[in-house]
């Protein structure tokens, strides 16, 4: 019988156990603290045995990969289920190392529960291991095939219904024509969609303005009359017969239902992307390097809703410093920390803490050693994760409402919430409906339509406090409020978010300062309206 799996270090510590029969924590714990005691050099044989167990062990580079089983189990069989337990751990750890093990330790004991059961070995070689462990499942994959043609459905019954209610609508405006309290309903209906207080249109119906609100209703009424609802607007969903049975085939088949989300969103994911890498480059290009050069990188990974709210707000930063010169090998960097935000700061592990806590200094440990020459060392990172949306330096809103065509009428605006930052090569990558060209209105800055992947790449050059914000409004066809998100955006700056920053660069002997050069980067990996 198998007591218990481990992986553990060559001094004793306990890196991962998994044990398969009832005992207590107490009793593993003295099990796996008692094998380092009973190892001895010299000898080739991979089993241990006291009054009561046996070890049965294998050497991982630095590590044990340990079976704790009864003296009356076949020791041949634990050798063979020792074997399978060493090839599992290289197939869910790139490295034999103490973190690696750490981080995949779930998936290591769902694999060793593969293994084993009860204390006893599973018929099972390491293929099947992995794919149980996946958990890969045909049903659920024709369960999502069938509830996206039902969500398709259900989307082409709204649409018909609204058709038919604009429709109706129309027909009673052209027999009796409307009358001040529906057009009050219509504007405050617009209100909600459009993002404007249904109090402005009450405002402009009042005082001396009466007479102008009536011919605006003449106008609304005749322009409805010339312009009835098109019956092919909508005709991009008249292929859902098509794909119904596209569907049913692929459930048949099984493995490439999963095929059938829809493209939109990761095209304007990668446009975000190459936007913000181009830009990357661009700013790099232009930094003039020194012997000694700092290098501040901020990265930002943010995921706002459409109606208000932070899902998610990461910030990572980076203090990189590359020296070329072996004379300057041995420094100290002084920095300023003015955050009052509450970012965590973490030096590297040859960083000495103490002169970094008590001096805001950045030099090593050992004083005598110099940094690594030629290239880029890390040598203090920083985090900062927030639900407040008074951390957010940019904010969209984006307004899509139904113009009672079959399409959509969008307001998209920006601003500048974070006032010292100055944000480069911004781009907005707006969704858009398959084979529908936008119809662009007013715009701030330039925009681009790329039909290949479906997307409106609205660009503007530089946000700053003197150009904190700007509009975009277009119409599309053949559209739901829906098809516009996720909205991803992507900027540079040479501005970092944190407030860290580096005073001067000195000797480590007579702290006489060093010339040197800085570079600030604040760039996006993930910023996006869903």
């Amino acid at each position: 019988v198998l007591i218990a799996a481990s992986v553990c270090t060559k001094n004793g510590k306990v890196i991962l156990s998994r044990q398969y029969v009832e005992m207590t924590k107490a009793r593993i714990e003295g099990l796996l603290a008692a094998f380092p005691k009973l190892m001895t050099a010299g000898k080739q044989h991979t089993y241990v045995e006291t009054d009561s167990v046996r070890y049965v062990y294998q050497p991982m580079e630095k590590l044990y990969m340990l079976l704790i089983t009864t003296k009356a189990s076949n020791i041949l069989e634990d050798l063979e289920t020792l074997r399978l337990f060493s090839k599992v751990i290289p197939e869910y750890c790139h490295s034999l190392d103490e973190k690696e093990i750490v981080e995949n330790a779930f998936n290591l004991i769902f694999a060793f529960d593969e293994i084993v059961a009860l204390g006893y070995r599973e018929s099972v070689n390491l293929a099947q291991i992995k794919t149980f462990v996946e958990m890969d499942s045909h049903e659920e994959k024709v369960y999502q095939a069938v509830r996206l043609t039902q969500e398709r459905e259900a989307r082409q019954k709204m649409r018909e219904k609204a058709k038919e209610l604009q429709r109706q609508r129309m027909e009673a405006n052209k027999r009796g024509g409307p009358s001040m309290g529906s057009l009050s309903d219509r504007s405050g209906g617009f209100s909600t969609d459009s993002g404007f207080g249904s109090s402005s249109g009450s405002s402009i119906g009042s005082g001396g303005n009466s007479s102008f609100v009536q011919s605006e209703a003449k106008i609304v009424t005749v322009k409805a009359a010339q312009k009835p609802v098109s019956r092919n607007a909508l005709k991009l969903g008249g292929k859902s017969k098509d794909v119904d049975s596209f569907v049913d085939q692929l459930k048949s088949e099984g493995e490439k239902i999963s095929t059938l989300v829809p493209a939109a969103a990761p095209g304007s994911s990668g446009a975000a992307a190459n936007a913000s890498a181009a830009a990357k480059a661009k700013i790099s290009a232009d930094i003039h390097t020194e012997s000694v050069h700092l290098k501040m990188e901020d990265k930002l990974v943010v995921r706002l809703g459409r109606d208000g709210g932070v899902q998610q707000f990461e910030l990572t930063g980076l203090l990189t410093l590359r020296i070329t010169d072996e004379n300057l090998g041995r420094i100290k960097v002084k920095l300023a920390n003015n955050d009052a935000q509450g970012i965590q700061l973490q030096t590297h592990p040859n960083v000495d803490k103490e002169l970094f806590k008590s001096r805001a200094m950045i030099g090593l440990k050992n004083p005598a050693k110099p940094f690594p020459l030629n290239t880029d060392v890390g040598v203090l990172k920083w985090r900062f994760i927030t639900q407040d949306e008074s951390a957010i330096p940019l904010t969209i809103n984006c307004w899509p409402s139904d113009n009672g065509e079959g399409g959509c009428d969008v307001n998209i605006e920006y601003e500048l919430e974070t006032q010292h930052l100055e944000l480069q090569d911004v781009v907005i990558v707006i969704p858009l409906p398959l084979n529908v060209q936008p119809s662009v209105a007013e715009f701030d800055g330039t925009y681009k339509y790329d039909a290949r992947k479906h997307v409106l790449q609205w660009q503007i050059p530089v946000i700053d406090a003197a150009n904190k914000s700007g509009s975009m409004e277009f119409s599309c066809s053949a559209s739901i409020p829906g098809d516009f998100f996720p909205l991803q955006v992507s900027f540079v700056s040479k501005t970092p978010y944190a407030a860290i920053s580096a005073l001067d660069v000195v000797h480590v002997d007579n702290d006489e300062s060093v010339k040197y050069s800085s570079e600030t980067m604040l760039f996006v990996e993930k910023y996006e309206i869903v």
